[in-house]
């Protein structure tokens, strides 16, 4: 009863929000009537999920779901209510939002990190002249053209695949399909199907970069979330019946878990210097891809991922203007117009407007869990886990 619940909540609010549902693979009998029922209204929605916490605090079907499994439930439907709530036209702060959708509590960055850092990249960039045009054509002169973008990715994603299944394992009959898409306001996406099938789609709308590949792949696919889905469709549904595991909402801590770990999944599998490994897969494409350069690049330019959080803080804090925050993510994370604009259309979709929060809180909270043991990431990608369970006592 609680499950179906919660299943229908789900759906009922990706009515209202493209892009809210994930991903849904459970009892078809579900999808097909929450699609042919009328819409059902926000503020309806928030009391249902109101009742439904309500419920699992009161030990409703405490025969059928333990302790572990209740905690993980509550905290999908706080998020979830939150954003039925925010729907509903409820004014409820950014923080807030972020707080309640994901687990964690987000904070403005000072700009002295990016400062550093951008001190940091002056001393390991070559060249000379400001560093904001240093690292743009740094970058940029590593675009992979697109004709040779999929058998890059293939390629990348069979040895990722090979790593993962000896160091995890891998479900038999996992699969993934790629495809490149174009007008969307992501670099990456990974479209799971269920039946342990994944289509990952690489947007084209900016080049691809050789120095983020790797990255891109480790994380849409393996140890990932591709990686993440299928072993849990294998052990969490298949295995223990947990439905629950078949939807995948936007706005809940599942999200913070799956994207923290997927930023954390390249150096798991392949060490503290991906670009060793990097450089024998993109050495072929002669984009004078310096390994040496690259890892001292990715080291000194860590902090300046915040700079999107910041950004997002403008955005739903702040109410600055969107010209405004472009310029900013254009001077602190350095960046031309046309990059700094994408990731400001990201921060301003209906979908994804508090996302953010999911890579930026979400990466140091499973880094320092993981702290280099792959149990523990094997943990992440196995088992229902919340941002609280992360944090040391």
């Amino acid at each position: 009863m609680i499950i179906e619940r919660y299943l229908e909540l789900g759906l009922r609010l990706g009515r209202h929000v493209d892009g809210f549902v994930d991903a849904y693979y459970g009892p078809p009998a579900i999808a097909e009537r929450i699609a042919a029922e009328a819409v059902v209204s926000p503020e309806n929605l928030s009391a249902d999920a109101a009742r439904l916490i309500a419920d699992l605090d009161g030990g409703l079907d405490d025969d059928l779901i333990d302790a572990g499994r209740r905690r993980w439930l509550r905290a999908q439907v706080v998020g979830l209510h939150t954003s039925a709530r925010k729907l509903a036209g409820e004014p409820i702060a950014y923080a807030d939002e972020v707080e309640w959708c994901y687990g964690v509590r987000p904070t403005f960055r000072d700009e002295e990190l990016f400062d550093a850092a951008h001190r940091r990249l002056n001393a390991v960039l070559p060249g000379d002249g400001p560093i904001r045009e240093r690292i743009i054509a740094w970058r940029e002169a590593q675009a992979i053209p697109v004709p040779r973008l999929e058998g890059v990715l293939r390629d990348i994603a069979d040895d990722f695949r090979e790593r993962t299944d000896h160091l995890f394992g891998l479900p038999d009959g996992e699969h993934i399909d790629w495809e490149l898409a174009t007008n969307q306001p992501w670099s990456g996406f990974n479209y799971y199907l269920g039946d342990l099938r994944s289509t990952v789609a690489i947007n084209t709308d900016l080049p691809v970069l050789a120095p983020g590949i790797g990255h891109l792949v480790a994380h849409e696919a393996y140890p990932g979330h591709h990686t993440e889905h299928s072993r849990k469709e294998a052990g969490l549904v298949r295995q223990r019946q947990w439905l629950e595991e078949t939807l995948f909402c936007v706005g809940t801590p599942q999200c913070l878990l799956a994207e923290g770990l997927a930023d954390l999944a390249l150096t798991v599998i392949v060490g503290d210097t991906p670009e060793l490994v990097m450089v024998e897969h993109l050495g072929p494409l002669d984009l004078g891809y310096d390994p040496e350069v690259a890892a001292a690049v990715r080291l000194a330019s860590n902090s300046l991922d915040a700079v999107r959080a910041n950004a997002a803080w403008l955005l739903h804090a702040d109410e600055r203007p969107i010209d405004e925050v472009v310029a900013y993510v254009e001077r602190w994370g350095l960046l031309p117009l046309e990059r700094a604009r994408k990731a400001v259309e990201f921060l301003t979709s209906p979908t994804w407007r508090a996302y953010i929060s999911c890579y930026i809180e979400g990466f140091p909270l499973c880094r320092d869990f993981v702290a280099g043991d792959p149990a523990r990431f094997a943990t992440l990608i196995t088992e229902q886990v919340v941002p609280a369970d992360l944090v040391a006592p």
